[in-house]
């Protein structure tokens, strides 16, 4: 994992971010509140906390970010740069256990839950940790909010609780209801994320929180993982390792994607202007493309080519079954969000950082 200071001293990171900053949401909110965000090493996470403690500095705002990860090396790399900051904290455990008993005695006002696996090889290769940590974990957390009286959960879902596409709709709507075969290995992860809106549901009816439920669909950025084993994370490494794209299907699956900038906006959004209990696509029609349209696209970028191969067992069992994944994002839009980055830019942007970061 890159070394967070490293990160923030990349220009075009630090603009990502200060455009955040920038908008027009009510920030004051957040004065002298604790934030937990927990999963706060993962793609979007990291981008959160980093996001949260931009809007300290710029805005010169006192809030306390408490950032919750399983692993304490990649906690201490990745936010070593606020180690002197006193309104920054790390706490290192997995979700699925008791809750640190520090982080118990102080609470925290809003919480994001965004820990989960989300790696197609670990869905094939530990999917009792995926569906526990999406469903024991979220239990978790959210009995914490409730013992500790949260101002609002933001919980992050995914694009994934649609499943299968069966051609009646063109775009998937918030009330939409898909098929998953929840008698399969790759069911871990969809079916746990849908008991994880579930389980909000019934913290919200049964313990009076406030929740707002986060829809993602595919995300990517410069904050990746090298060990992602998701299909475009792999087309990014390519790229700038300049080898050739190598895709391991036909390409035809038809997906919603995001940079990490915008899916982060859009969970603030949610937090600042969500309706209690409602659920927010987290999309953009700007970028939504085949997957093998995004091949070309980055081998372009790139100066490469795209070669086919096929997947080995333990990859073809960790895939998605969906072929046509779009959401419709209508509803976040309603909220006042809107994109800043389209594909092309999305892609050129993360590409330009992670170059810099080698």
């Amino acid at each position: 994992m890159t070394d967070g200071s490293t990160l923030l001293k990349n220009i075009d990171y630090s603009r990502s971010l200060a455009k955040i900053v920038q908008l027009p949401l009510p920030w004051e909110k957040l004065r002298g509140k604790r934030i937990l965000v927990a999963g706060a090493t993962g793609l979007i996470g990291s981008y959160l906390v980093d996001t949260l403690m931009s809007v300290q500095k710029d805005l010169k705002m006192d809030f306390t970010v408490l950032a919750l990860g399983r692993n304490t090396e990649k906690l201490e790399n990745r936010f070593s740069g606020y180690r002197s900051n006193g309104n920054f904290r790390a706490f290192s455990q997995d979700i699925t256990a008791k809750l640190n008993c520090e982080l118990e005695d102080l609470g925290a006002d809003f919480v994001f839950i965004l820990a989960s696996n989300t790696h197609p090889v670990d869905y094939a290769t530990k999917p009792v940790s995926t569906i526990l940590t999406n469903i024991l974990g979220a239990n978790n957390l959210l009995d914490y909010a409730a013992r500790h009286e949260t101002e609002r959960v933001v919980y992050a879902s995914s694009v994934e609780v649609y499943g299968e596409n069966r051609g009646d709709t063109e775009k998937f709507a918030e009330a939409y209801c898909g098929y998953i075969d929840c008698n399969t290995l790759r069911a871990c992860y969809p079916e746990g994320k849908r008991a994880g809106e579930a389980l909000c549901q019934a913290y919200r009816a049964e313990k009076n929180l406030d929740i707002v439920i986060a829809r993602l669909c595919r995300t990517y950025g410069e904050t990746m993982q090298m060990s992602d084993t998701k299909a475009l994370s792999q087309f990014i490494k390519n790229a700038l390792d300049r080898q050739d794209i190598v895709l391991k299907s036909d390409g035809k699956q038809l997906y919603s994607y995001l940079h990490v900038a915008d899916s982060v906006s859009a969970l603030l959004y949610c937090l600042f202007y969500g309706r209690n209990g409602e659920a927010y696509n987290v999309a953009d029609e700007k970028s939504d493309i085949t997957l093998k349209e995004m091949a070309d696209l980055i081998a372009k970028t790139v100066g490469v080519d795209v070669v086919f191969e096929l997947p080995d067992q333990t990859e073809k069992a960790g895939f998605s079954k969906a072929t046509k994944a779009v959401l419709d994002s209508a509803k976040l839009k309603s909220l006042g969000w809107k994109a800043m980055f389209d594909l092309q830019s999305g892609i050129s942007h993360s590409l330009n950082i992670l170059e810099g970061l080698k």
